[in-house]
């Protein structure tokens, strides 16, 4: 399933979390003689999609901890940080997810 999610990474270039929380901060700022709603860098595409990527690769890391922790190479303690972590990108997600789902229904029931 999470291979079949990979394409919602092409809308934007892979990064991690810092540079997503970084890039997110700057391109909410305005510049002096810029209009409100100009396009100043990064689109809400490619937001949603670096935060797709973002927790694919938390999960992705976690599974192969999990297996490393099996196996004997990592310890449990690297273990439950990695599914930790990934639990956490996991659940910011799905309340993105139905924040979205929720705005879009409500658009709908607007009057034209």
């Amino acid at each position: 399933m999470i291979d079949q999610i990979q394409n919602v990474g092409s809308l934007s270039k892979v990064s991690g979390l810092g540079s997503f929380a970084t890039d997110a901060v700057s391109s909410t700022t305005t510049t002096v003689g810029s209009t409100p709603g100009s396009a100043n860098g990064l689109s809400f595409a490619s937001v949603l999609g670096d935060m797709a990527s973002s927790t694919m690769q938390n999960i992705k890391q976690a599974e192969v901890t999990s297996f490393e922790g099996i196996t004997g190479k990592a310890n449990t303690r690297e273990v439950v940080d990695a599914v930790l972590a990934a639990e956490q990108s996991l659940q910011t997600a799905i309340a993105l997810r139905d924040k979205i789902v929720s705005a879009y229904l409500e658009i709908t029931k607007m009057q034209i």
